[in-house]
C-alpha cells in the first residue's frame, strides 16, 4: 500500500496524580490528524524534561538511558508503520499502536493457538485424543513459567531454539517422587502434538516460519507385548474365586479372541451381535477411536464368555468390566497368579489377537487389518508381528515343497 499520509511521533508528559513535580512520559502517534497515545511507564522530574526536544535534559546515566529508550521506541514505531505499509494493511495511528503493543491480529500468542486448536478439534477428535492434547497444553504452560517466567509467548517468538529447549525440559520433568515423568517416546508424542498445532498456525498464516522445519521427531521402536499360545492358555484355564479378578480375566480373554479395545468391549451391547453371511454370530460395531466399522466373527472362546454373562446384571454393556485403571491393575495380579512374567495391560489382548490368534494361525494380514478396524495396512504391521513359530512352520513347508520338487524331477 503506497501512502503519503502525514505520520508523526512525539513524546510528551503529564503530571503525576500522586507525586508532585513528577511527570509521566507518553508517546503520541498522529496520522491525518488522528491520534493514538501510549503510556511508556516511565517517569521523570519536571525540571529534567525538555518539552521542545521531547527528551530528558542533562548528562546523567539515568537521563542517557531514558533518552536511549525513547529513541528505541521511536525507531520501533517507524518500523511498525513500515510493516503495515509493506503488508498492504490499513495504516492508522491505532493500527500502529496495536502493532507496537503486540495486540494486533498478526501478533497471535501460543495460548491463542492452543485455544483455537482445542476449541475446534474437540468436535473432531475423540475424547481420549483430546485428553492427550490437554496434557500437552499443561506441559507447555509449565515450560513457559519455568523458562520464560511468563504465562504466554507470541507465536513470532517461536523458533528452533524454543523447540530444543522444550524437548530438554520434557526430558527432565520429574514427578513428586523425583522420577522422570516421560520416556523418549512420551516426549516425542508431546512434540508431535505441538507440531500439529504449529502446522495449523502456519496454515492460518499466524506465523511465517515453521520452527519444526529442521526438527526431526525420533521415536524408539519397541516390540509390542503379546501373549504366546502357552501364556494365553494359562490365563484361560485359571479360575479365580474373587469376582473382580474373574470378571477382568474373562473380559481380557474375550478381547484376545475378538481384538476389541477396552472401550469397545465396555460399550458392546446386544444390538451389535448379529448373524453374518455364514449364519454365524458376528459383532458389527464402530471403533470408538476411529469411527471405523468393524465386522468380527465371534470365535467359540469369545461366544462362551458372552453366554456365561448372558443373564448377569451389568450397567449397560454385555460384560462386567470396571474402569480401565482398575482393569490394568487387576491384570498385573492375574498375570502373577498365572505365572505370566510380562507387563500385561488390556491393550495386550488386542496385540495377542492380531499375533497369536490370527497371524500365527495363517490368517492373512489383510484380513487381520479389517478385523482390527485399521484404515492402513502399515498400522497392522506395527501391531501384529509374525512370531518365530510361524516363521519356522512356513520355512518347514517351503523345505517340504523343495523336497517334493526334487523327488518329482528324479
Amino acid at each position: 500500500m503506497k501512502t503519503n499520509q502525514t505520520f508523526t511521533v512525539i513524546f510528551f508528559t503529564r503530571k503525576s496524580r500522586s507525586v508532585a513535580n513528577l511527570l509521566s512520559i507518553y508517546v503520541r502517534i498522529t496520522i491525518l490528524g488522528k491520534r493514538a497515545e501510549i503510556s511508556l511507564k516511565r517517569n521523570i522530574d519536571a525540571g529534567q524534561w525538555d518539552c521542545i526536544k521531547g527528551r530528558g535534559k542533562g548528562r546523567s546515566e539515568e537521563i542517557r538511558n531514558l533518552n536511549a529508550y525513547l529513541d528505541q521506541v521511536q525507531a520501533k514505531l517507524l518500523q511498525c508503520h513500515g510493516q503495515l505499509v509493506q503488508e498492504d494493511r490499513i495504516v492508522s495511528s491505532n493500527a500502529i499502536k496495536m502493532r507496537f503493543l503486540g495486540e494486533d491480529k498478526v501478533s497471535r500468542t501460543l495460548m491463542d493457538l492452543i485455544e483455537y486448536h482445542n476449541g475446534n478439534m474437540v468436535h473432531v477428535l475423540k475424547p481420549g485424543t483430546m485428553k492427550n492434547y490437554y496434557t500437552t497444553e499443561k506441559y507447555l504452560k509449565r515450560f513457559l513459567k519455568s523458562k520464560y517466567k511468563q504465562e504466554d509467548i507470541h507465536l513470532k517468538q517461536l523458533n528452533y531454539r524454543f523447540i530444543l529447549d522444550l524437548e530438554h525440559y520434557l526430558r527432565r520433568c520429574t514427578d513428586k517422587k523425583k522420577q522422570l515423568c516421560l520416556n523418549n517416546n512420551g516426549v516425542m508424542k508431546h512434540l508431535e502434538r505441538f507440531k500439529k498445532m504449529v502446522n495449523l498456525a502456519v496454515k492460518l498464516e499466524w506465523v511465517n516460519k515453521n520452527p519444526f522445519d529442521r526438527f526431526q521427531l525420533k521415536f524408539n521402536k519397541f516390540d509390542r507385548v503379546f501373549l504366546t499360545q502357552r501364556e494365553l492358555r494359562l490365563i484361560e484355564e485359571t479360575e479365580f474365586k474373587q469376582d473382580r479378578l474373574q470378571h477382568v480375566k474373562d473380559c481380557f480373554v474375550f478381547s484376545c479372541y475378538t481384538g476389541l479395545s477396552y472401550v469397545d468391549v465396555k460399550e458392546l451391547t446386544r444390538d451389535k451381535i448379529t448373524k453374518g453371511i455364514d449364519d454365524r454370530n458376528w459383532i458389527y460395531t464402530k471403533r470408538e477411536k476411529t469411527d471405523e466399522l468393524v465386522k468380527i466373527p465371534i470365535l467359540p472362546q469369545a461366544w462362551d464368555i458372552l453366554e456365561k454373562y448372558r443373564d448377569y446384571p451389568t450397567h449397560n454393556g454385555l460384560l462386567p468390566i470396571c474402569s480401565n485403571q482398575k482393569v490394568n491393575t487387576y491384570l498385573k495380579e492375574i498375570a502373577g497368579a498365572c505365572g505370566v512374567h510380562k507387563n500385561i495391560t488390556f491393550h495386550v489382548a488386542r496385540h495377542t489377537f492380531a499375533t497369536t490368534v490370527m497371524l500365527s494361525n495363517g490368517v492373512p494380514i489383510e484380513t487381520v487389518s479389517k478385523l482390527l478396524g485399521h484404515t492402513k495396512l502399515s498400522t497392522t504391521q506395527i501391531y501384529a508381528r509374525v512370531v518365530e513359530s510361524k516363521i519356522s512352520e512356513d520355512i518347514g513347508n517351503l523345505l517340504m515343497r523343495f523336497k517334493e520338487r526334487e523327488s518329482q524331477s528324479a
